[in-house]
């Protein structure tokens, strides 16, 4: 059968990549074709746009961008048509996703929503064309479920949180080899993850390694994102026990003792490889004045919101900066501190629902078009 996948980001590429490969497993004939990234194209079939042309954040951004969102837009619904899909996959991304569901509810498409848009925290009216648009939904945190159902009355398909299984896939370096390819020496390690969008790692990185001459008996690496080049992150580079590492994220925090995270789905891979973290976020000063009335959370992080409790501590906006920065970090590495955030951690693995969330998925895709 055959699959038109969109994903418009990072994340997405990843958690597509391996509902590709699950699809595989129930559908052996599988062909795709999609919107994505590497990952994704790892699995094989046509990309047909890479992600870094389609990643716009924050509501100035997209507006400065709305042209090319649109002629991306018109693109893709002919390209849809051209491939003739038996069921088109849609990979969180709302703003651009929900546009083409309700474009393909039209056309009679059977339309799937892997990783649901997370209308509980903004936009609830979207629910209105989910309900409209979307033939079936898969989601992957616990309270998303009740929140459909009870909520709206809209039947969910819960099927665990496809992190877990990234993760348990992932082959972990040895240590030994790893250290020596990258140079690093055997200080404790603290990650340093900005994000994957030059604009938020333009606005994050520069406070995150300000606070490293303070912790000289460590060393700071940068998880650098596949989307950026290596001379991207250069110019954040002005202190001796900072390294930038690309593209290997999951290795590094395999080996870190704790982690500067850019608030995303980064602070919930972090907490699932059992690292202390401070969560950071910083927006443009009118995306974020405008996100803070309409959003209704008490947190930002995943980790947080999963729990309904504060188990990693958040640095938002102006509480972002190197005094208490430096004060947070202080504090994870507190033995004590450590204690209880392991234990919240594991409490959090056991919410989330165990393995098997992408060949879960990929049974109810296939046994929908069938």
């Amino acid at each position: 059968m055959k699959y038109y996948i969109i994903a418009g980001e990072a994340s997405g590429d990843l958690h597509a990549s391996n509902l590709m490969r699950a699809l595989k497993k129930t559908d052996p004939n599988a062909e795709f074709r999609f919107w994505g990234g590497d990952l994704m194209q790892e699995q094989g079939g046509t990309l047909v746009k890479h992600y870094r042309e389609l990643a716009f954040m924050g509501f100035v951004e997209v507006l400065f961008n709305l042209k090319t969102i649109l002629r991306n837009i018109s693109f893709c619904k002919k390209d849809i048509l051209k491939f003739k899909p038996d069921a088109l996959i849609f990979i969180d991304y709302p703003g651009f996703n929900l546009r083409i569901a309700k474009w393909a509810k039209e056309k009679k498409l059977q339309t799937h929503y892997y990783i649901s848009p997370q209308i509980w925290a903004w936009k609830e009216n979207r629910i209105k064309a989910i309900k409209r648009d979307v033939d079936h939904m898969y989601v992957i945190l616990p309270f998303e479920k009740e929140f459909y159902e009870e909520k709206h009355n809209f039947p969910v398909h819960f099927v665990g949180h496809p992190l877990i299984d990234a993760i348990a896939q992932k082959d972990l370096p040895d240590i030994a080899t790893f250290k020596k390819e990258h140079q690093i020496d055997d200080r404790p390690i603290i990650a340093v993850l900005p994000g994957s969008r030059k604009q938020e790692i333009s606005k994050m990185l520069e406070v995150m390694l300000s606070i490293t001459q303070d912790f000289p008996e460590y060393q700071f690496i940068i998880a650098g994102a596949p989307s950026q080049e290596t001379e991207f992150y250069a110019t954040f580079i002005k202190k001796k026990n900072i390294k930038l590492v690309m593209n290997q994220t999951y290795n590094i925090l395999s080996l870190s003792t704790a982690a500067l995270v850019t608030s995303g789905t980064a602070t919930l891979e972090t907490a699932l490889f059992k690292v202390p973290e401070v969560v950071c976020y910083k927006g443009s000063f009118i995306s974020y004045h405008i996100a803070k009335r309409i959003i209704n959370l008490s947190y930002i992080s995943l980790v947080n919101l999963i729990m309904d409790r504060e188990v990693v501590k958040e640095l938002i906006q102006e509480d972002f900066n190197k005094k208490t920065l430096k004060t947070e970090l202080d504090k994870i590495l507190d033995k004590d501190r450590r204690k209880q955030i392991f234990e919240d951690y594991y409490a959090l693995e056991q919410k989330l629902g165990g393995k098997g969330a992408s060949q879960k998925t990929a049974d109810l895709i296939v046994a929908a078009i069938r």
